[in-house]
C-alpha cells in the first residue's frame, strides 16, 4: 500500500492531467494549429492526443483505457514529458500501470468498472 503522501501526489498529477486534457481538446479545435503558430518558440513541444477508436462494447472507463486516454495514461504521459520529472516519477508511473492492470483484471471478472471509477464524483 502507498503512503498518504504518495497517494496525494498521484491525485495531484491526475488532476493536472485532467486540466492538460481539457487544454488538448481546446488546442485540437484551435485555428492556431491549422496554420503556423505565429512564431511561437519550439512548436514541437505541443502534443495533441487523438482518439484511436480502439475497443468494443465494454465499460465506459475501459473504452478510454483501450484508447490510452485514461487518467492513468495521461498522468504517465505528463510525467514522461515533464522537463523536470517529479520526485519518485518511476514509482508514480509504476503505480499508474499497476492501477491499469488492476482495472483490466476487475473488468474481466466483474464486467463493470472498478467501484472507485464507477462511483467517482467531481470534487471541486
Amino acid at each position: 500500500m502507498h503512503s498518504d503522501d504518495e497517494l496525494e501526489a498521484i491525485d495531484a498529477y491526475w488532476r493536472a492531467a485532467n486540466y492538460l486534457t481539457v487544454g488538448q481538446i481546446y488546442l485540437m479545435a484551435n485555428p492556431l494549429l491549422r496554420e503556423p503558430l505565429h512564431a511561437r518558440p519550439a512548436p514541437p513541444r505541443f502534443h495533441v492526443r487523438g482518439y484511436k477508436e480502439e475497443g468494443t462494447t465494454t465499460t465506459p472507463f475501459d473504452m478510454v483505457v483501450l484508447n490510452e486516454t485514461s487518467r492513468y495514461h495521461i498522468a504517465i504521459d505528463a510525467i514522461r514529458r515533464a522537463r523536470r520529472p517529479p520526485p519518485h516519477a518511476a514509482e508514480l508511473t509504476a503505480e499508474c500501470w499497476r492501477r491499469l492492470d488492476e482495472h483490466r483484471a476487475y473488468v474481466a471478472t466483474h464486467f463493470e468498472d472498478l467501484p472507485e471509477i464507477r462511483d467517482w464524483t467531481w470534487q471541486p
